[in-house]
């Protein structure tokens, strides 16, 4: 009888291999590559995004002279171009770049399977694609075009000025601040569950709550800082003049620009 049953019984082992593959967190090389972007999108990236918002940009609240002092602080540390290439410039490379590869790996279909975590996986690739755009944007008009800020740091407040009294670059800032918060503290989520640091169901809906208040503060301080810098009167940004630190040293802010 028991050679009759098995000989008899489906075979299980042949059956898998014509079903849908079980989901795996990856293995070998894309294992580590996705935990390196995982863990780059926190450090340094997310540090990165963290001071610029609520520290550097916050200051701008306080007027042209406190965000003049802040730029000059970061443009003397110690190092500082080795700092933004390996501590901003290429983390922010790789993680968009492997991050726009998961993505065209992935498969959302939010229309077939309307579900949060659906959903919530879409917004986090699309607002990493708007963020990234928003980053090299801002970096290559800060820091490439014009004057120099890091040797003028008085023209801070003004060039940032001359961008956002335009109506689509103050649209295109808002977009790309809220993208870049979300993106921010929804990642944080997310690498609290791959990293096991949530374990249970209940922790993580705490913490995604915790993630959700620091996205409001983000966007919060983002947008007081934009009311800053637009509701002062217009100052020096540089451009077309001849930068020399002697015509604007702090504390001669405040005489709106002819």
């Amino acid at each position: 009888m028991a050679s009759a049953a098995s000989s008899t019984a489906p075979d299980v082992s042949q059956g898998v291999a014509h079903g849908v593959a079980p989901l795996r967190a990856g293995q070998g090389v894309s294992f580590v590559l996705r935990r390196l972007h995982s863990l780059s999108g926190i450090i340094p990236v997310g540090a990165f995004l963290f001071e610029h918002i609520l520290i550097s940009n916050s200051t701008a609240i306080s007027g042209p002279d406190a965000y003049a002092r802040q730029v000059s602080f970061l443009a003397n540390l110690p190092l500082v171009f080795f700092l933004e290439l390996f501590g901003i410039w290429l983390p922010i490379l790789f993680h968009a770049l492997y991050g726009f590869y998961i993505w065209y790996r992935g498969e959302g279909n939010v229309s077939e399977y309307p579900w949060t975590g659906n959903w919530m996986y879409t917004a986090q690739r699309w607002t990493g694609g708007i963020a990234f755009a928003y980053i090299l944007f801002h970096t290559w008009t800060m820091r490439f075009t014009g004057v120099d800020l890091h040797t003028f740091p008085n023209y801070s407040f003004g060039k940032v000025q001359e961008e956002l009294f335009r109506p689509a670059l103050f649209a295109f800032y808002i977009v790309g601040l809220v993208a870049a918060s979300w993106h921010f503290c929804y990642g944080i989520w997310l690498f609290a569950a791959k990293w096991g640091i949530t374990s249970g169901e209940k922790a993580r809906q705490r913490f995604l709550v915790v993630c959700l208040g620091l996205f409001v503060l983000m966007t919060g301080v983002g947008f007081a800082s934009f009311y800053s810098f637009r509701s002062r009167p217009q100052q020096p940004s540089g451009t077309g003049i001849e930068a020399t630190e002697a015509n604007h040293e702090p504390g001669t802010y405040g005489k709106p620009v002819d």
